[in-house]
């Protein structure tokens, strides 16, 4: 399986689709002020990502090239109706809470890029990991801005306390500002501890 290693390590670090790609940032920045709703849009997210990129996979034979973006679209708004539906059906205070964010999942360009990218010309099976390993490197992103985010900003971790009442809440950290800071923190950390990476896409642009 070196190549379904390959994939997962592409996905989720190589060519993570936030701090590599800098894709899907509009719901990075806006679910990230507590981890539950991070952990939910992030499943949602590796759902609709992994099942789209295997059924593009499975049509592209089959689907004329001229309407491929138009087909891609239907897939990916096909699995986003399935979510919303479960969301609202079983969990009807997340799907609140997540509010348009998830019906917005839609015209996220994680999907759409990794659609066209990678499961129009691979095999199903690397189509649906590769769905998988991009939903991870987005959920691993969301969960670690929301950790600090929601930390700091609420002093707890999944709606649980932690730091306790001597804790002085900073509300800047559950405001976009907040968001905005944390996800630059990210970036830079990302871009400072893989040099050799952006090295070599360098040389590749040259």
């Amino acid at each position: 399986m070196p190549k379904a290693k390959k994939i997962f390590i592409e996905g989720i670090w190589k060519d993570n689709p936030i701090f590599r790609q800098i894709l899907g940032i509009c719901s990075a920045l806006a679910v990230t002020n507590l981890m539950l709703n991070s952990l939910v849009m992030g499943i949602g997210l590796i759902f609709v990502t992994s099942f789209s990129s295997l059924t593009v996979s499975i049509l592209r034979t089959f689907t004329p090239k001229h309407i491929r973006m138009m087909v891609q679209t239907l897939i990916i708004s096909s699995y986003v109706i399935i979510v919303d539906i479960i969301l609202k059906a079983y969990y009807p205070a997340m799907s609140e809470a997540l509010g348009p964010y998830v019906g917005l999942i839609i015209t996220n360009c994680i999907i759409m890029g990794r659609c066209e990218a990678f499961a129009q010309n691979n095999p199903p099976l690397a189509s649906f990991l590769d769905g998988i390993a991009s939903g991870i490197g987005y959920a691993f992103i969301l969960l670690f801005i929301a950790f600090f985010r929601e930390l700091a900003g609420f002093g707890t971790l999944f709606g649980i306390p932690v730091l306790g009442a001597w804790w002085m809440k900073w509300s800047i950290m559950v405001m976009p500002p907040g968001a905005f800071f944390m996800l630059a923190i990210v970036l830079w950390l990302a871009r400072n501890l893989s040099p050799e990476d952006e090295k070599e896409k360098e040389g590749v642009t040259a």
